[in-house]
Formats: structure tokens, sequence, C-alpha cells
């Protein structure tokens, strides 16, 4: 790992320990084993550093996205493959891309260090918002109006079906960050709520 690396690295380790508030450039450089002018040779400064990891983040998940052929970002992109998907292989993308959020080390680190700071900092609790509640809701609201309008699911209100989807799935999430413990029955719950979703909006299994 470069320097430029694991400053990254360590200074996620101590938001996601101390909040992001209580952590100074000099603390981040510290614990990277160089002095903080040294730092300021990769990044300007501390928010600086907080934009390079969801940076990382954002790259990091399109890699595993594309490892499981979806584009999971693109809703347009992504529906027609959704739409050829059979249930067995929808309940199988659905338990990686939950593993994934849960278990990836940048992003249950990072979600811990918002969770910490959403109650201090407006500016971070609108990040946390954003990436956990408006982005995915936007993507597969999208997604789901597309398969909707090709026939394959029913519904009259596009948004709260999407609500029924994802609200579940981000439950489960957070109840696996309190409660490691859970995840098996998160997993086994995650798979009986894509089936009664497919159910109650008509998804045709293949």
């Amino acid at each position: 790992m470069d320097t430029k690396q694991k400053i990254l690295d360590e200074a996620l380790t101590l938001f996601s320990e101390k909040g992001y508030a209580n952590v100074f450039v000099a603390d981040i450089a510290d614990r990277v084993g160089i002095k903080a002018p040294s730092l300021y040779k990769h990044y300007k400064n501390k928010r600086a550093i907080f934009d390079a990891i969801i940076e990382k983040m954002n790259e990091n998940f399109a890699m595993q996205a594309k490892s499981l052929n979806i584009n999971g970002s693109d809703a347009a992109a992504d529906s027609g493959i959704y739409e050829k998907m059979s249930e067995d292989s929808l309940l199988k993308l659905g338990r990686e891309m939950f593993l994934y959020f849960l278990h990836d080390d940048y992003n249950s680190r990072f979600r811990k260090m918002l969770t910490i700071e959403q109650f201090n900092n407006k500016e971070l609790a609108d990040i946390y918002t954003k990436l956990y509640v408006d982005d995915p809701l936007s993507y597969q609201g999208m997604l789901l109006g597309m398969i909707t309008s090709s026939g394959m699911l029913h519904t009259d209100n596009v948004e709260i079906m999407t609500l029924h989807f994802y609200s579940p799935i981000y439950y489960l999430l957070t109840i696996c960050d309190r409660d490691p413990a859970r995840e098996k029955w998160a997993l086994k719950t995650l798979d009986e709520h894509i089936r009664q979703f497919n159910k109650l909006y008509g998804r045709s299994n293949k």
C-alpha cells in the first residue's frame, strides 16, 4: 500500500473510531507515520481526504458491479439484464450485493463514521442520506419503473413499490451493522423478501 492509499485507510479508521469532527490532519499523519507537511503533499486538507474516500468507495462499487455483470448506477443499462434474470439469479445477486455493502471495508467503516456524525454535522447527515437512501431509491425507482413498463411488474405507484423493495434491505443492513451475529438471519430474510416482492408485484419467473 502506497502512502497516498495508506492516508485514506488510516483516516477512515480514525473517522470511524472518533468521528470526523474529532480527527485532525496531525492525527492522520501520526497514524500513517509521517509528518503533517508530508501529508499535505498528497491531500491539501482533511476534506480532500474525505472526498477521496468517497471516490474510492465509488470505484470499489463500480468494480463490484462489473464483476456481477451489471452497471449498478445506470438503470437504463441494467433494466434489460434484470428483465431476463430468473428469480434464483436475482436472489444470488441480492445476496452478493448485500454482503458487499455489509463487509466491504470502506463501506462498513464509512457507514459507521456517518452514523456517529449524523446528529452532529448536517452536511455529513446529508451525505449519509444521499449514499444510503436517496441514491439507491433513485436508481431502483428508475429500474423498477422500466421493468414495470415492460410488463414484468405491475403497480399503480412505482415510488411506493420502490420503498417496499429497498426499505427492508436497508433495515437488514443497519441491523447487521449493530449486531453481526444476525447476518445468517438477515440473508434468509432477504431471500424471503425478494420472493415475496416478486409474488406481490407479479414478476414473471423464468
